[in-house]
């Protein structure tokens, strides 16, 4: 809420971007850290500090100029792997609030297909999985969870398992 940060549909995270508000000039620049919004029409949300910097905080909605800057390379991410043999699915959250494994769904289903949770109790706990896809082969799981970790997020190579 403090930082500079932002959500965007579509840049990796650890994008940084220059957002200027085009009515008074005024421009901030963000790095993004999530994604969003989820609001049909708007691009971007920015943290409290980032709209209050550009003059949004009263007014909420307004057009702005959006400039790619670069990225922060520490946003990368490595791949992980549990799954020996095939099929596999990729793991990009694991979550107690189900409501969390939701945000994170409805987010990934902006981009990708087969987005799904899966429910799981691990030692009395119950975990909500947030998964992707279905890969016969090792490769093509190895190139997309790569991509996904490229943009920035965790990820882990696992056996499918089938869900509801």
């Amino acid at each position: 809420m403090y930082d500079f940060t932002c959500a965007h549909k579509k840049y990796a995270f650890g994008s940084e971007l220059r957002v200027t508000n085009i009515a008074n000039g005024r421009s901030v620049q963000c790095i993004v850290n999530d994604r969003g919004p989820f609001v049909h029409g708007r691009d971007i949300d920015l943290s409290y500090a980032a709209a209050r910097r550009i003059g949004l905080i009263h007014q909420g909605v307004a057009d702005v100029k959006i400039e790619y800057i670069g990225r922060d390379p520490s946003y990368v991410r490595q791949v992980s792997y549990t799954a020996g043999n095939g099929p596999y699915t990729v793991q990009v959250g694991s979550f107690k609030r189900h409501s969390n494994a939701l945000h994170m769904k409805k987010s990934l289903e902006m981009t990708y297909a087969e987005v799904y949770i899966l429910e799981s109790i691990i030692r009395g706990s119950r975990y909500y999985r947030v998964r992707i896809g279905y890969f016969d082969e090792r490769d093509e799981v190895i190139a997309f969870a790569q991509h996904l970790a490229d943009e920035g997020y965790t990820v882990l190579i696992m056996k499918y398992q089938k869900h509801i």
